[in-house]
């Protein structure tokens, strides 16, 4: 499925990702009328209008984007309900060819997290049938439990062809607290060349009196795991950087150079094309930067008010050719 990720981000010349995260307040009234005419003010109502916002938006942009990113958070909201609408967005989005990443930040160890990997990624055996539960092409997942909460995605992933993006240094505020605490750990041989080469690009606190900040050792243990799932030149392995914290970021890419770096932070959160560069490798892959309340809600900005809210999914592809064109500019290359 990298491989695929990868076709699309050249047939599309988008390095980008539109994250389907939507709350009700993002939706326009005329969706959520006739949602509630039809099902009430109950969490079906709730979540056929989140249905129809998505279907809207895909049906915009799906032409001019590679990928998609539904997070399960905003789905769950509305119970069981709300997952339907989840299911229904993936079905639609693999309908249009996109390559979607289930932002579901899995964590667990033994038969729960094999549990977690099976339903997102592969398949459950259900009597002499073996069935696809959600079906994503990947999922984010969260390394703090160690190998033992991986190694079921990995063995999934192996078995399936799909993929995993890997938490390791994100982009909301607070992430240093526990992200950014220098470690007293030697640097592995692999680290040790990496720290060696003359580049500037290195962790803001590595290397002081042999401490370094634990998102760098996490780093490390994701090349580790890219390594053991390659496809032809990118692995199916990621991991999930912060567009946030661009100095972290080319220390990272250096780290786990074989890995397709998930980029969210861009837009609404602070993160600016200029900063994007570094994340990406010289063959001008290995980075998708995400956006999602900035590309689905786009018609409640300013830029984009004239749209309407009638006219909502027009102005999220309006959003998403001002993107594509903002990151390429920045980056000046073509694919």
């Amino acid at each position: 499925m990298i491989q695929k990720l990868i076709e699309n981000i050249k047939k599309t010349n988008a390095p980008i990702v539109v994250g389907l995260d939507p709350m009700l307040s993002y939706i326009p009234e005329h969706i959520k009328k006739a949602a509630f005419e039809e099902y009430g003010e109950t969490l079906k109502g709730a979540a056929e209008a989140v249905w129809m916002y998505n279907k809207k938006i895909v049906d915009a942009v799906y032409d001019l984007i590679p990928a998609v990113k539904p997070q399960i958070a905003m789905y769950e909201q509305f119970g069981i309900p709300g997952l339907i609408a989840f299911q229904k967005t993936i079905d639609y989005c693999h309908e249009k060819g996109l390559v979607v990443i289930g932002d579901v930040k899995r964590g667990d160890i033994g038969s729960t997290s094999a549990a977690y990997a099976t339903a997102h990624l592969g398949r459950v055996q259900v009597g002499t049938q073996m069935l696809t539960p959600f079906g994503e092409d990947f999922a984010t997942v969260n390394p703090y439990l160690g190998t033992d909460g991986i190694k079921p995605f990995l063995d999934v992933c192996h078995e399936e062809k799909k993929g995993i993006f890997v938490l390791v240094k994100t982009s909301n505020p607070s992430s240093g607290e526990f992200q950014d605490r220098l470690i007293a750990e030697p640097r592995t041989e692999a680290a040790q060349c990496i720290a060696a080469a003359p580049d500037p690009a290195k962790s803001v606190q590595s290397g002081t009196d042999g401490m370094r900040p634990l998102y760098e050792l996490v780093g490390e243990k994701v090349a580790e795991w890219a390594d053991s799932c390659m496809g032809e030149t990118y692995s199916y392995v990621g991991a999930v950087v912060g567009a946030t914290y661009p100095e972290m970021g080319k220390t990272l890419r250096r780290v786990m150079p074989k890995c397709f770096i998930l980029v969210p932070g861009y837009g609404a959160q602070g993160g600016k094309a200029s900063d994007l560069a570094c994340f990406f490798n010289e063959d001008g892959l290995g980075a998708i930067v995400n956006s999602s309340r900035g590309i689905i809600a786009a018609y409640k900005q300013e830029k984009y008010a004239a749209f309407g809210a009638e006219h909502f999914a027009e102005a999220s592809r309006a959003a998403v050719t001002d993107m594509i064109e903002d990151i390429n500019g920045a980056l000046g290359h073509r694919f």
